[in-house]
């Protein structure tokens, strides 16, 4: 079903090139770390699979938690407000906290996110996106950790939605005005 997906898609990036970048930033994040243990916060939904394939690629004892945000709705714009659904099931305090997210765009949510979890009082705490859209920000933020700086394009695929579809993608792609819902 997934092949019938791409029909009419264009793929901005492929498989591959998501899987050598994300192996790249894997690599730093280890040497960043030097052999200190790690708990990854994939902000879900979207950054699930970035989040299973970058732990692959970090070579460091690592738990995983997860927190869940909306800012987006049904549409391709942000509402603005963030709203926390689900937070951090174990307290951070004293830890390496690496935040994972699919795409850092106006930066509101990770700059809510940032906050909330530095009145935790964490050893250290760094984001990994795997896009960038600078052009969009609104808040000042920056990643520690970049996968792709892309221009204002509303993506889909590995992770990335459209009103909760086309998550299931294996590549990145443009979602396009014209594309058929």
């Amino acid at each position: 079903m997934a092949a019938d997906m791409h029909q009419n898609l264009e793929i901005l990036y492929t498989r591959q090139q998501i899987a050598e970048r994300v192996a790249e930033m894997g690599a730093q994040i280890t040497r960043d770390l030097n052999g200190e243990k790690l708990v990854m916060v994939g902000v879900l939904k979207g950054a699930a699979p970035f989040l299973a394939d970058l732990a692959r690629a970090v070579n460091v004892d690592a738990t995983f938690d997860f927190v869940a945000t909306s800012s987006y709705g049904c549409g391709q714009r942000s509402s603005g407000a963030v709203k926390l659904i689900k937070d951090l099931d174990e307290p951070v305090e004293g830890k390496n906290v690496l935040v994972v997210e699919d795409i850092l765009d106006t930066g509101l949510t990770l700059s809510y996110l940032r906050k909330h979890f530095m009145q935790q009082r964490p050893k250290s705490l760094r984001i990994a996106t795997l896009l960038d859209k600078p052009s969009r920000r609104i808040e000042k933020i920056e990643a520690d950790y970049v996968g792709f700086s892309i221009p204002n394009l509303f993506v889909i695929g590995y992770g990335m939605d459209y009103a909760e579809r086309y998550r299931n993608l294996p590549d990145i792609c443009l979602m396009t005005p014209d594309h058929p819902e």
